[in-house]
């Protein structure tokens, strides 16, 4: 005969589902306050760029803009394309005429997608900008004036800055040698090319850079690369880079021409 009496035991265990069940919300709820919370980027300073900066990218050199977002180019530009034989990439070939690799300046826009930092330096009237990459530097002047009408050709150009807002760097610049390719791929520019930049300072660590390249005597409208993520590098200082021709000739020589001749997987 099987006792009448409660199964304890059994009453137990079902209290306690019931309590737990009643409790797990606010347990739940009491881990979710201890848990640590992700730290909020520090605020970015009002018109200042100071400090190394790099790009978060793919860790070579990219171009400012995808093959597919480029626009026809001119009879002109692109008799000069055609002549290209880039170092590197899809159309890579030995005897490589990119200038880069004869040492000759890279220029503005290629030396700010590669994987070498740079400097802003804040003085009286301009910003200073230092490339690691060939230890190269320019002038962005802030002091109002106008772009040159006529401005002597240079490497890196003439550019001048002004603020919008707190935080965004809109940078202007012209007066570009036409010795120089605005993508790895051999896209070539004219000297009417001007430069747009947009530096926005999103927080202390962060800067959203773009970029606007227009050239009608090469491109049937203006080209704009996608938006880029800049990254501050605390306490990093800019190292000496300078493109040194024995170097460069013995480099290409013993890995980038015979790389270039092997066929496209």
């Amino acid at each position: 005969m099987h006792s009448s009496r409660p199964d304890f035991l059994t009453y137990g265990a079902a209290a306690l589902v019931v309590a737990f069940s009643f409790a797990s919300p606010a347990c739940t709820q009491s881990v979710q306050q201890q848990a640590p919370s992700k730290p909020t980027a520090a605020a970015a300073p009002k018109h200042d760029l100071s400090g190394v900066w790099q790009l978060k990218g793919t860790g070579g050199a990219e171009s400012f803009a995808p093959e597919q977002d480029m626009p026809p180019m001119t009879p002109w530009a692109k008799a000069k394309f055609d002549a290209a034989k880039p170092g590197y990439g899809s159309r890579a070939a030995p005897g490589g005429n990119d200038p880069i690799l004869q040492c000759d300046p890279i220029g503005i826009p290629r030396v700010m997608l590669m994987p070498t930092p740079y400097e802003f330096v804040h003085t009286a009237g301009r910003v200073l900008q230092f490339f690691e990459r060939e230890h190269e530097w320019r002038s962005i002047w802030m002091d109002g004036r106008s772009l040159p009408k006529d401005p002597d050709p240079t490497w890196y150009g003439y550019a001048v800055g002004r603020w919008e807002g707190d935080t965004t760097l809109v940078v202007e610049s012209t007066g570009f040698t036409d010795r120089t390719w605005i993508t790895p791929t051999g896209y070539p520019h004219s000297e009417a090319m001007r430069v747009t930049e947009r530096y926005q300072r999103v927080d202390r660590d962060t800067i959203l850079y773009s970029i606007t390249v227009t050239d009608p005597m090469a491109y049937s409208k203006p080209i704009s690369g996608p938006e880029r993520i800049m990254k501050l590098k605390p306490g990093a200082e800019i190292d000496e880079l300078p493109c040194v021709w024995s170097d460069e000739n013995e480099f290409a020589k013993r890995i980038r021409e015979p790389a270039a001749s092997q066929p496209a997987k």
